[in-house]
């Protein structure tokens, strides 16, 4: 959410409350975690490969350009993409698109695309969006590190971005100074 100088702004509590009891399929839940967890764009959340998720490890590797940004799964991060990989391979064991996230349409298209951005919607509160909890993360961070360069490593994000979001944590120390 935002209001009209692009100051980030929190999404209710009561919205994200209760978010991954509520997601009814397994994508379902490695989607909002992405969101909610690690800020990852609705487009990288669609773009992402199955072959850039590494469990041993821990890591989603996510394409930005020709840059990359490495997530580090928490627990429950870890645990849903474990599971959405298994139901996954239940579901179309002959699937050979390449995308982590795939639906019943796209699993077995021959042309490989990756899920439209409706499909990674469905089960939300009415006036959430993915992106409104992106920016909820980031700004929760902000607020309790006040650090922009931990935001940019943590998230990916350009230090412009990164210092938006600390801005709109702490405005104090962005105000400018009388002359």
């Amino acid at each position: 959410m935002r209001d009209l100088t692009g100051i980030p702004r929190p999404v209710p509590s009561d919205l994200l409350a209760g978010l991954l009891d509520h997601a009814a399929t397994p994508s379902a839940r490695l989607t909002v975690a992405l969101a909610a967890v690690h800020a990852v764009p609705v487009n990288e959340i669609r773009d992402a490969l199955t072959a850039e998720l590494n469990l041993a490890r821990g890591t989603l590797e996510l394409r930005r350009g020709l840059l990359r940004h490495t997530l580090y799964l928490e627990e429950i991060t870890h645990r849903l993409a474990a599971d959405w990989l298994t139901y996954r391979h239940h579901r179309w064991p002959a699937s050979l698109n390449p995308h982590l996230l795939v639906s019943q349409k796209t699993a077995l298209d021959p042309d490989h695309p990756p899920v439209n951005r409706n499909s990674l919607r469905i089960g939300l509160p009415e006036g959430l969006t993915l992106e409104g909890m992106r920016q909820d993360r980031i700004l929760d961070e902000a607020f309790a590190t006040g650090d922009p360069l931990k935001l940019m490593r943590l998230f990916g994000i350009t230090d412009a971005t990164a210092m938006r979001y600390v801005g709109a944590a702490y405005p104090e120390r962005t105000a400018k100074l009388p002359r």
